[in-house]
C-alpha cells in the first residue's frame, strides 16, 4: 500500500507540473536532452546498490524529462526497495511463471532509449504539428541522420541524377499526399521533414536495441518465415537496375500491436542467406512502430538479411533525403474505400548510371532521396530480382490464424474498387531504360488467407490484384 501511495503521489506531482508548463515535452524535447542534469544513470545504479531509494524517488520525480519516463522511473525506484517475485498467469501454456523485478535492467533500458533518441532526433529549425498527432521536425539537410555515417560525414546531398529513359511522370498525383501537409505548414528550403521519434515509440518496441529494424529471419520469397506471409508478383533471371509501380493505398485492419500489414516493392540481390541485400519502399500499417493504424509511406534497406544493417525510414544513418515536402514514415491521406474512391501512389527506384547510388522518386517526378551505393555489397552492382506485393505478420493469437488484413482485406477475385492492386509494373534495364516486365510470376504462400491474380492490358500494363481477410472458414 505504501508503494502504491508513493507512486500515485509521484504521478500526481508530474501531472501538476505538466499543467504548469514544466514538462512541455513536445515543445522542449530537444532542449531537455541538451540540458542534462548532473545526476546520471550510473549515479542511480550506485544509489540503488546502497539502498537510497526514497531519496532517489523524490529527486528523479522532479527532473526535466517526459511524463512517461518520469512516472515509470519513480515506480522503478520506489519498487526496487522491496524487490519480490512477480507471478504471471498470462503465458501461452497457462501456467504461472516466476519473474523477478530487476530495476538495474530497466534503468539500463531507459539509458539506451535516451541515447538513441539523441541520435535520431536532430535539432529542428521548425516543428509542425500534424492533424494525426505526429510532430514533423524540419532539420537542416546536412544534419539529417544519414550524415552520421562515417563515409558521409561533412558531405552534402548530391545533385539530381539522370532520370530513366521512357519515364513520363506527367499526369501523376502531386506530392501533397500526407496528413501533415494538410495543416498548411511546410518545411523551409534547405531542410528535410523528419517524423519525430518519441519515448512512447521506443517503449512499444519488442526490442529497444533493434528499434526501427525488421526482425531477424531467414528470408525466402516462396515460403513464409517466422509468421510472415506474402502475396507477391516477381521477376528474376536477369540484371535489374530499378523498378516502378503504382500501389493502391488502403488502411487494413491489424489485429495486434506486434503484427503489421504492408504493400511494397523490393529490389533484391544476393542469396536468400545472410548476404541478402534489399531496397524497399511502399506503405505499411504498423502499430508497434508508429502507435496507430494509419497507412504510412516507408522505406527500408538491409545488406545482411535484416541482421545488423539497415532500418526503416531515417531511423539510422543510410538513406539520404533530398526533399523538403515529403516526410518518410508520415501517414498517407487519402486512402481507398470499398466500392468507393481509389487512391494509389507511384514509386520509382533506380540506380544512377553516373554515381551508382539508388534513388527514390515519388509521383510526378518528385525525388525523395537516395541510398548511397557503398551501403551495399551485391546491390553495389545490380539487382537479381524485383518483387512487388503484400506482406503481413501472423502471430497466431489464441492459436488461430490472425485476422490481420492484407491490402483492402478482400480477395483478388473481387476486382477493382474492392481488392487492392499494383499496376504499371516496370523495371529499369542496363542502359537506364524503363521497360515493361516480362515473365511476371505470382505467388501466395497461404492462398486461403491472402491470394493474388495477375493480368496485363493496354492501360495498366502488367498488374495484379492481391490481398485477403486473414482468418476465415478456409483459413482457420
Amino acid at each position: 500500500m505504501r508503494l502504491l501511495r508513493m507512486v500515485i503521489m509521484c504521478w500526481m506531482d508530474t501531472r501538476t507540473r505538466n499543467r504548469r508548463g514544466y514538462f512541455d515535452h513536445r515543445r522542449r524535447q530537444h532542449q531537455c536532452t541538451q540540458q542534462r542534469n548532473t545526476t546520471t544513470t550510473a549515479d542511480l545504479a550506485k544509489e540503488t546498490r546502497q539502498g537510497n531509494f526514497s531519496n532517489m524517488a523524490s529527486s528523479w520525480c522532479y527532473k526535466k524529462m517526459s511524463p512517461i519516463i518520469s512516472v515509470f522511473l519513480c515506480f522503478l525506484l520506489v519498487a526496487s526497495s522491496n524487490i519480490c517475485p512477480v507471478f504471471s498467469s498470462e503465458t501461452r501454456s497457462g501456467h504461472a511463471t516466476n519473474q523477478t523485478f530487476r530495476p538495474q535492467e530497466e534503468l539500463q533500458k531507459l539509458k539506451i532509449i535516451r541515447e538513441r533518441l539523441d541520435k535520431i532526433n536532430k535539432p529542428a529549425v521548425k516543428s509542425i504539428q500534424s492533424p494525426d498527432g505526429d510532430l514533423i521536425d524540419c532539420v537542416l539537410s546536412h544534419l539529417q541522420p544519414a550524415f552520421d555515417h562515417p563515409q558521409l560525414k561533412g558531405q552534402k546531398p548530391l545533385e539530381p541524377p539522370e532520370i530513366p529513359k521512357g519515364h513520363d511522370p506527367s499526369g501523376m498525383v502531386t506530392e501533397n499526399f500526407q496528413s501533415w501537409g494538410l495543416s498548411g505548414e511546410s518545411c523551409p528550403e534547405g531542410t528535410v521533414p523528419i517524423r519525430r521519434t518519441t519515448e512512447q515509440d521506443m517503449l512499444r518496441a519488442s526490442s529497444v536495441r533493434r528499434f526501427g529494424r525488421k526482425l531477424r529471419r531467414h528470408v525466402r520469397r516462396d515460403t513464409n518465415s517466422n509468421g510472415h506471409e506474402h502475396a507477391v508478383g516477381y521477376v528474376t533471371g536477369d540484371q535489374y537496375y530499378g523498378a516502378k509501380a503504382s500501389i493502391n493505398v488502403w488502411a487494413p485492419r491489424v489485429s495486434n500491436q506486434y503484427e503489421f500489414s504492408l504493400s511494397q516493392m523490393w529490389v533484391i540481390s544476393g542469396s536468400f542467406g545472410d548476404d541478402l541485400n534489399t531496397i524497399e519502399a511502399g506503405w505499411q500499417v504498423s502499430p508497434e512502430l508508429y502507435g496507430d493504424n494509419y497507412p504510412r509511406f516507408f522505406t527500408y534497406w538491409t545488406t545482411d538479411a535484416y541482421q545488423a544493417t539497415g532500418c526503416y525510414n531515417l531511423l539510422c544513418s543510410g538513406f539520404v533525403q533530398t526533399n523538403s515536402r515529403i516526410a518518410i514514415g508520415a501517414a498517407i491521406s487519402p486512402t481507398s474505400s470499398y466500392s468507393g474512391g481509389q487512391f494509389d501512389i507511384s514509386l520509382l527506384v533506380w540506380k544512377d548510371p553516373k554515381h551508382g547510388n539508388w534513388w527514390l522518386e515519388f509521383g510526378n517526378g518528385v525525388l525523395v532521396g537516395y541510398w548511397p551505393s557503398f551501403l551495399f555489397t551485391h546491390l553495389r552492382d545490380h539487382a537479381s530480382m524485383v518483387q512487388f506485393g503484400g506482406e503481413i505478420v501472423n502471430s497466431r493469437p489464441s492459436g488461430f490464424h490472425t485476422s490481420t488484413q492484407m491490402g483492402s482485406g478482400h480477395f483478388a477475385g473481387e476486382g477493382f474498387g474492392k481488392a487492392s492492386y499494383f499496376r504499371n509494373l516496370q523495371v529499369v534495364d542496363w542502359d537506364n531504360n524503363l521497360i515493361p516486365l516480362s515473365n511476371l510470376r505470382v505467388l501466395a504462400d497461404h492462398p486461403n488467407c491472402y491470394d493474388i491474380q495477375g493480368g496485363i492490358n493496354r492501360v495498366w500494363g502488367n498488374y495484379f490484384y492481391y490481398g485477403g481477410p486473414g482468418r476465415n472458414v478456409r483459413c482457420p
